[in-house]
């Protein structure tokens, strides 16, 4: 078998655990403020870059707040999009599943048709130009009230042929996933997939809630469950997937170090674990950068690593017939490079 990085390199892959806001580069993140005539309180892309050594989930959520505040066009939305996808074409991403976070801008006075409209034009164009698929998540923010929650869906139904799922994320502490059953079941009600964040600085009860209470078809980190044996058994039961993002747990002090990441522990206790890059511009890198960091400080074999990608496929919205295509591409090429 050829060694890692080739694999990493050539393997066909999905991303289902990526904040589109989270790739805003802190180069973007000055060129959107002169074009829109923001202020920041940072006067470079270096000086950013510089203060993203975080100690918390909630140090990182303050900065990335701020950042977003420079997204106030359509076609700043679609610029965002597009760079996210040209990294996806370098990453041989062919598909991803990407959250938006509406409530963060509409809050600011920008359209939900502007955010949406930018997002779903770029990602029309990675399809037709790049051959990479999507799915659209539309998350709400748990740190807001519930009512902020429904009256974001309210304003989401006329894009709701565009969008395949709804998502909970933002400030995990205090803000359990039983604070928003009635917006999930709208959602489940409309036939939309359900996905939430339960389970990186949240306890594992919080799985248990958005599994019981959300009725989550994929649970987003759940790196916690370690701490329920009854619910990791569960969770092997009902291939309930987990959508890790190894550098952020990291970054976000979740392990303090990637030799403490628990990924393969849970891949050998037969859960459904993949990797995902989450934030990428403030995380230290996009898919690729987080199968790397894996490979390097956790040293899988090639079976291992090529089950991560695998599970990519089999835990994604993706119809049947393509988990299968795609499924059959990493043996086919797993093959070649042995």
């Amino acid at each position: 078998m050829a060694d890692l990085s080739d694999l990493i390199a050539q393997l066909p892959k999905t991303e289902l655990h990526i904040h589109i806001e989270g790739s805003l580069e802190p180069a973007m993140v000055m060129a959107l403020a002169a074009r829109n005539g923001v202020t920041l309180p940072y006067q470079s892309a270096d000086e950013l870059a510089a203060l993203y050594d975080f100690d918390n989930l909630q140090s990182f959520l303050d900065l990335y707040y701020q950042a977003t505040d420079v997204l106030q066009t359509e076609q700043d939305f679609f610029d965002l999009t597009w760079a996210y996808l040209e990294r996806c074409a370098a990453d041989r991403v062919v598909h991803t599943e990407i959250f938006f976070d509406p409530q963060s801008h509409t809050s600011r006075g920008v359209s939900f048709g502007s955010v949406i409209g930018g997002i779903t034009a770029a990602l029309a164009k990675g399809e037709s130009e790049l051959g990479i698929s999507n799915q659209l998540i539309m998350c709400f923010l748990r740190h807001l009230p519930e009512e902020d929650a429904l009256a974001t869906w309210a304003m989401a139904q006329p894009y709701l042929a565009q969008i395949a799922g709804v998502g909970l994320d933002s400030s995990e502490h205090g803000f359990p996933p039983e604070l928003f059953q009635r917006v999930f079941a709208k959602a489940k009600a409309a036939g939309l997939k359900c996905v939430a964040h339960a389970g990186e600085e949240g306890p594992a009860e919080y799985i248990e809630q958005a599994l019981d209470l959300l009725h989550v078809d994929r649970i987003d980190h759940g790196v916690r469950i370690t701490e329920s044996e009854a619910l990791m058994t569960r969770a092997v039961d009902d291939n309930m997937a987990l959508t890790v993002c190894p550098l952020s747990n990291v970054r976000l002090c979740v392990y303090p170090n990637m030799a403490d990441h628990p990924l393969l522990a849970l891949l050998d206790r037969g859960l459904r674990v993949m990797i995902n890059s989450d934030d990428p511009a403030y995380f230290g890198g996009y898919l690729n950068r987080n199968y790397a960091a894996v490979a390097e400080a956790l040293q899988p074999t090639a079976a291992q690593l090529i089950q991560l990608v695998k599970n990519s496929f089999l835990a994604s919205f993706l119809p049947a017939e393509q988990q299968q295509h795609w499924l059959a591409e990493v043996d086919r090429i797993s093959a070649s490079l042995s």
